[in-house]
């Protein structure tokens, strides 16, 4: 059996034109390893379609090429009609085709297609499927491959993938960060990224909308047994009131989850009525990618999610905590 780094390689030296995509609101690993990558393969000279189902959210526009992304599809039919044969798709960070979004049915036909990701549970949906869900980030995995790749890392590259290093692993808190991790940090700093800009751009960048929604959020917590568990909410009147996007929301999970008696912090956002997104971070012994799995859901040990349609903030709260209690006695 063929390695599945090396097929992804060889399906890149063979082909010119590249499309990439990732999941919907991505986050930014999905954000610095399809941005990274992108910024890997021109400097190959490849042509590149950088597809996001919705422009980069406000939080992640400091990322060199953001504005190079393409939300229409009638773009990427184009790109690959102009392609031909000489043509290849590439989905990052992205466990299943249902997290591409609303057109995931249609970017899956596309062929050949090579899929890089980190996710436990990925239902292997491409022709090639690189998978290593002992790595940091879907970013590691990029930047491991320009290197196999003997392709230039730019500084813009760099950053990209810096980025999408520094936010999967918390800041390099989580235990899925290896000493290679540490090494490929150091070696994209060689390549002209700067920490304290990045730690900048993404932590020091609030709005003052921004911080009175986190205020809102945070009067919602709701702690459960005996402060094991954290519960934050935000509805479409917090946002609303504060003049904020559900972006805005990036990060709040952190703070409940940095209580010191909390195993599991959960944030329940209802983007729309009766549309629940829940996102779930823990520490310790609690595999927070198999509870949200139970719920249709996936994602990392430590950061996983995943959304329900057609009940309340309440009822998905209850039937959460149910099976929640016993994973943190």
């Amino acid at each position: 059996m063929s390695d599945p780094e090396q097929t992804v390689r060889a399906a890149i030296r063979a082909k010119g034109h590249i499309l990439l995509a990732t999941h919907f609101n991505p986050d930014g690993d999905a954000l610095g390893s399809l941005l990274g990558l992108a910024e890997v393969l021109e400097g190959m000279g490849k042509k590149v379609l950088r597809y996001l189902e919705k422009p980069v959210s406000p939080l992640y526009r400091f990322l060199p090429g953001c504005g190079q992304t393409q939300t229409e599809m009638a773009s990427v039919r184009e790109f690959v009609a102009q392609a031909g044969d000489d043509f290849l798709a590439i989905c990052l960070d992205c466990s299943d085709t249902h997290r591409l979004g609303r057109h995931g049915a249609e970017l899956t036909g596309f062929r050949p297609l090579m899929v890089i990701d980190h996710h436990r549970g990925h239902t292997g949906f491409g022709d090639g499927d690189w998978i290593e869900p002992h790595r940091s980030s879907t970013s590691e995995m990029v930047y491991d491959l320009a290197v196999a790749l003997d392709a230039d890392i730019s500084a813009k590259a760099a950053e990209c993938l810096f980025t999408g290093i520094n936010t999967d692993t918390g800041s390099f808190c989580y235990e899925s960060t290896s000493s290679h991790t540490f090494a490929v940090a150091a070696d994209l700093v060689r390549c002209g990224v700067r920490p304290d800009q990045v730690s900048s751009n993404l932590y020091d960048n609030y709005t003052l909308g921004r911080l009175r929604l986190m205020q809102e959020v945070l009067a919602t917590l709701e702690m459960h047994e005996r402060d094991r568990i954290a519960i934050i909410r935000v509805t479409p009147k917090m946002l609303a009131r504060t003049f904020t996007t559900i972006e805005d929301t990036e990060y709040f999970i952190n703070l409940p989850r940095a209580v010191s008696s909390v195993r599991v912090a959960v944030f329940l956002k209802e983007p729309e009525p009766l549309q629940i997104t829940v996102s779930l971070r823990a520490k310790g012994k609690c595999d927070v990618s198999q509870i949200a799995a139970r719920f249709g859901g996936g994602g990392h040990r430590n950061a996983s999610g995943f959304r329900v349609k057609g009940q309340s903030m309440e009822e998905v709260r209850d039937a959460l905590l149910q099976v929640l209690r016993p994973e943190v006695q």
